[in-house]
Formats: C-alpha cells, sequence, structure tokens
C-alpha cells in the first residue's frame, strides 16, 4: 500500500452545525487547518471581520484542529463551518477538502520543545499530516489546485550560520522541528512545481508576546519574561541577557499569512519558501522595552535561573536575518521591539497595562 492509500481510507472528521451560506457563486471558500491555535484563533477572527482575502469576498471558511476551534463571535456574512479532525488519521483529509477550499492555511503543529521531546508524535503532526493533506490535494484533480500557505519556521536554519542570514542560506536545522518543517518546505515546492497546488512556506520568526498561558514551545521564556511580569506575575529568564533572537508579533504573523495567500505566483518563483521580516533584539534588550513599558517594578518580578539545556538550545538558534525577498514582496513586521511590546498591550490588555 502506498502512502497515498494509507491517507485515504475513510474515517469523516465530526463537523459541527454550519452557519451562513454554503453555495460557492463567485466567492471563495477557505480551510483554515490549526484553527484553534493561537495565530490561527487570530487569523479567523481577522478574515470574518474583513470578510474577504486580498479583493475577493469569502463565502465560507471551514475550520479544523484536533480541538473544537472557538466560536467567531460576530462572522458577518462568511459561513462558519468548524471539524475535529486529526489529519494523520486516514481519509480525514478527503472530507474536509470535499468543498474544494481555494485557500487552505497549515497551522497545525507541535511546537518545537514538546517535537524534541516526543519524536513519535512530531514526525506524526508535524510530517505525516502534512504529507496527507498535500496528496489529499493531489487526488483531488480535475485542475484544482488552491493556495496553499504552510507555517515553517526559522528552525529550518542550524548552525553554522552567519551572524545575519540572508536569503542564500541553506537549512541544516539543529532540531527535530526544523527537519520537519524543512522536509515540508521540499514537499510543497516539488507538489507546486507539479501543478498539484500553488505552495508558499512561510518562515515564521519566533512570535512573540504570546498571549495566554505559557506553552511547551522552547522559546516560550521570551514571551514569558514579558507577559508575565506586564501582569503582575513572576517569570522565570533560563538564558543569559545577551542571549539574541528573531522576532514577530501576532500581529504580524496574522498579516504574513493573509499577504502570504493573496500573492501573485509568479512573484514567488520557484523557491516557495521565504523569511519572514522579524526584529533582532537580545533579552537585555526585551527587558529594556519591558522597563520603558511598565517601569523597573515589573522587570524586578524577573528572575533568572539558567538552565543550560536551554541556553545549549538557544545557542543553536538564528539570531538575525535581512528577509531581502519577503520585503521585496510586501511583507512587513515591527521596527523594534518596542512596536512588540505595545501590539501585546493594545491587542491583549486594551490598551492597559494591568501591573502597578
Amino acid at each position: 500500500m502506498d502512502d497515498h492509500a494509507a491517507c485515504s481510507r475513510s474515517r469523516a472528521p465530526a463537523f459541527a452545525a454550519r452557519r451562513g451560506l454554503l453555495s460557492r457563486g463567485d466567492r471563495m471558500r477557505v480551510l483554515v487547518i490549526g484553527a484553534a491555535g493561537m495565530i490561527g484563533r487570530k487569523l479567523v477572527h481577522r478574515l470574518a471581520s474583513d470578510g474577504a482575502l486580498g479583493h475577493e469576498p469569502i463565502l465560507s471558511m471551514l475550520l479544523a484542529d484536533v480541538v473544537p476551534a472557538s466560536e467567531v463571535t460576530n462572522p458577518g456574512s462568511v459561513g462558519i463551518e468548524t471539524a475535529v479532525a486529526d489529519l494523520a488519521q486516514p481519509g480525514v483529509v478527503r472530507e474536509l477538502l470535499a468543498g474544494r477550499p481555494d485557500v487552505i492555511f497549515d497551522l497545525a503543529a507541535v511546537v518545537s520543545g514538546e517535537a524534541e521531546t516526543d519524536f513519535q508524535k512530531g514526525y506524526r503532526v508535524n510530517l505525516d499530516a502534512t504529507r496527507c493533506l498535500l496528496d489529499a490535494v493531489r487526488a483531488v484533480g480535475g485542475g484544482y489546485r488552491p493556495r496553499l500557505v504552510f507555517s515553517s519556521s526559522i528552525a529550518v536554519f542550524g548552525p553554522p550560520f552567519a551572524e545575519v542570514i540572508d536569503d542564500q542560506q541553506a537549512s541544516t536545522p539543529a532540531t527535530s522541528y526544523g527537519t520537519q518543517k524543512a522536509i515540508v518546505e521540499l514537499l510543497l515546492s516539488d507538489y507546486t512545481r507539479r501543478g498539484f497546488l500553488d505552495g508558499v512556506a512561510i518562515r515564521l520568526p519566533t512570535i512573540c508576546v504570546r498571549p495566554g498561558m505559557p506553552n511547551l514551545a522552547a522559546t516560550g521564556f521570551f514571551s514569558n519574561i514579558i507577559r508575565e511580569p506586564l501582569d503582575g506575575r513572576a517569570a522565570v529568564l533560563p538564558v543569559s541577557v545577551d542571549a539574541r533572537h528573531w522576532f514577530a508579533s501576532p500581529r504580524s504573523a496574522v498579516r504574513f499569512l493573509v499577504h502570504a495567500a493573496t500573492l501573485e505566483s509568479e512573484l514567488i518563483g520557484p523557491r516557495r519558501s521565504l523569511t519572514m521580516p522579524g526584529v533582532s533584539a537580545t533579552v537585555a534588550m526585551q527587558i529594556e522595552s519591558l522597563r520603558r513599558a511598565a517601569g523597573d517594578g515589573a522587570v524586578a518580578l524577573i528572575r533568572h535561573e539558567p538552565d543550560e539545556a536551554i541556553a545549549r538550545m538557544v545557542d543553536g538558534w538564528p539570531r538575525a536575518f535581512d528577509a531581502l525577498r519577503a520585503h521585496e514582496l510586501g511583507f512587513r513586521a515591527e521596527s523594534d521591539f518596542d512596536e512588540i511590546v505595545r501590539v501585546h498591550i493594545e491587542d491583549e490588555l486594551g490598551g492597559v497595562i494591568k501591573f502597578s
């Protein structure tokens, strides 16, 4: 039995009640995989609010994840349908593609730290599920060729690399997570070359400041040391203040995804993976941005507890990029880390700093 057959045996996802119009007309359908995640939720609300993707009105969105996606409170004229679905299970993706979505956002992933500690789960979710998606799109046939936007990561790069990485840098991932993302990038490029789909992979910076509770991402502490003090809570810093990394806000991540979905394929060209712009900042620079936003009291809530394992991992991460191709194609991020902190305060705290 080949890989396509293994992914195509019937096992339907559980669909929730549907709202809104479901006939295509002249409007587009959108499938968001990983819609229950932080970026997925923000993307869905942005699309529902806009009611369009680029200049094309959206008819309907199907929101898929292994857990129920959150309710869209004001969907406007966009029909919303949800599906609890595990893409790695046989036949599931075929059901999700039954409506022939025009644009597919593939955001589902096991985060970096979890992918490193649970080898099998990382490959199952980050590689096998996406391979099932690609093959299911190919199997539709009949001229079906959707735009597929894949959320990749700067983790595809590993040492040795220059202090500032340009668009010519080869992918040399130093983690299982980065390897999984790099493999999917190659697959996406090949499936696009063969005409099965129109794919683009965007290599996201570390998204900061992430709202909500800490997750299992190895980069999570970068958000924790800003988010927790702004809310009056203590945070642990496991690395040196000299550690430098590449950042963008959740707001920018959503903008990247929307822009990638609307780019002309000819402009992207044969190299289908794009490194997104961002802000290169040290932990010390992050802390000074926090100080400017919330004062010394907030900074005092950060407790330095060195963790050698995390420090070694951080030493193997990229620090800065010259994202020339992305800039030329119109992608934009924040200009400095102060702006990233301001975005968090505006989007997550209602413009009010809770720390006092």
